[in-house]
């Protein structure tokens, strides 16, 4: 543990607590991802299937709980309690590419060709990518409610500050994870975009808004 990872995991922390709040306060799904929720689903789900056989402390159980738990209710949310409100007519991204992707990354860069090491992988790979059917309805719908906006930078934050995080572990205690690292990168420069025009705009006072 140190400082990086542990403001990393309180800012991904927050970007599901500011998801759910956002969900439960207006009563509605209105521009959010259905199929990037599923996503992360699948990948604390594939990433946490040792969750009751490789124990480790009770700060990463809890947390193991906690995202397994709250990404599959908040697919639950989106797609049974208010369903009326997903607007899958405009979620439409191709996924299949990401999923697809993904499995090939995990298999080309795997530190062992087990089942554990790549379902690790994988989720890594997925991860890195699964924001981009939220970023796509962002991009058709050309703005977001702050609060959604809020959500995607707080989710993006935490993933950059990761990178330090495997950085400081390489000097502190000589290890360095290098798939983790690469997918942070990757997931990072996904969020480039994104993270410049929350800066200019939304920390700004003004309303999100991207070229449609």
């Amino acid at each position: 543990m140190n400082i990086f990872r542990f403001f990393g995991d309180l800012s991904h922390l927050a970007s599901i607590f500011i998801l759910l709040y956002s969900i439960e306060l207006h009563k509605s799904t209105k521009g959010l991802s259905l199929k990037t929720q599923s996503l992360y689903a699948l990948v604390f789900v594939t990433r946490y299937m040792d969750l009751f056989t490789h124990y480790v402390s009770l700060y990463n159980l809890l947390m193991k709980i906690f995202f397994l738990g709250s990404s599959v209710y908040t697919v639950y949310v989106m797609a049974g309690k208010y369903r009326k409100q997903t607007e899958l007519t405009v979620d439409t991204f191709p996924v299949r590419y990401l999923v697809g992707g993904a499995f090939v990354g995990s298999l080309v860069l795997t530190y062992k060709y087990t089942f554990s090491e790549i379902r690790w992988s994988f989720s890594l790979w997925l991860e890195a990518v699964a924001i981009l059917p939220q970023l796509y309805i962002l991009q058709r719908t050309g703005e977001a409610e702050n609060i959604t906006s809020h959500y995607i930078f707080a989710l993006g934050l935490y993933r950059a500050l990761y990178i330090p995080n495997w950085i400081y572990r390489y000097f502190a205690d000589d290890k360095f994870d290098y798939i983790s690292f690469l997918a942070g990168l990757l997931q990072t420069a996904v969020y480039s975009d994104f993270f410049y025009i929350y800066y200019t705009r939304v920390m700004q006072g003004k309303k999100f808004q991207l070229p449609v």
